[in-house]
């Protein structure tokens, strides 16, 4: 299996990082024909998505977190910035993986799919992706 690991810098706000581009560059890389193409993302506060961006549903996305899990003082878990706890409660919503056919060389998304990484930590400001390719 070819795995590779990439850093993100997503900044010190909730983001939702297209990471299509970095997808297939992976399967450019790896040379890939069909297979399944493995996302993961190795930390306790973050998630991934497949969703439509810039079009707004990115900011619909991060707007209903916000509501599903407030910035507030309701949360046990306490350390870093004001309601951090909510952070370490989102992969339960959106998981930290998701898993792409690769068809040719290429995603087999829809038409207006995107993968995405959502980070709503803001006091990680990089992150690490991982990219495996388990060949067909």
């Amino acid at each position: 299996m070819y795995s590779v690991e990439i850093e993100v810098r997503t900044g010190n706000r909730a983001v939702v990082h297209d990471l299509t581009r970095d997808a297939e560059r992976f399967l450019t890389e790896a040379d890939a024909e069909d297979g399944l193409l493995h996302v993961w993302v190795p930390h306790a506060t973050a998630g991934l998505a497949i969703l439509e961006t810039g079009a707004g549903s990115d900011d619909d996305l991060l707007t209903a977190l916000d509501g599903i899990l407030p910035r507030d003082e309701r949360w046990r878990h306490q350390h870093g910035s004001a309601g951090h706890g909510r952070d370490h409660v989102l992969p339960a919503l959106v998981p930290p993986y998701a898993t792409v056919p690769v068809l040719g060389g290429v995603l087999a998304l829809g038409t207006w799919q995107s993968i995405c990484l959502v980070d709503t930590n803001l006091d990680n400001p990089v992150r690490r992706v991982r990219f495996s390719l388990l060949p067909g």
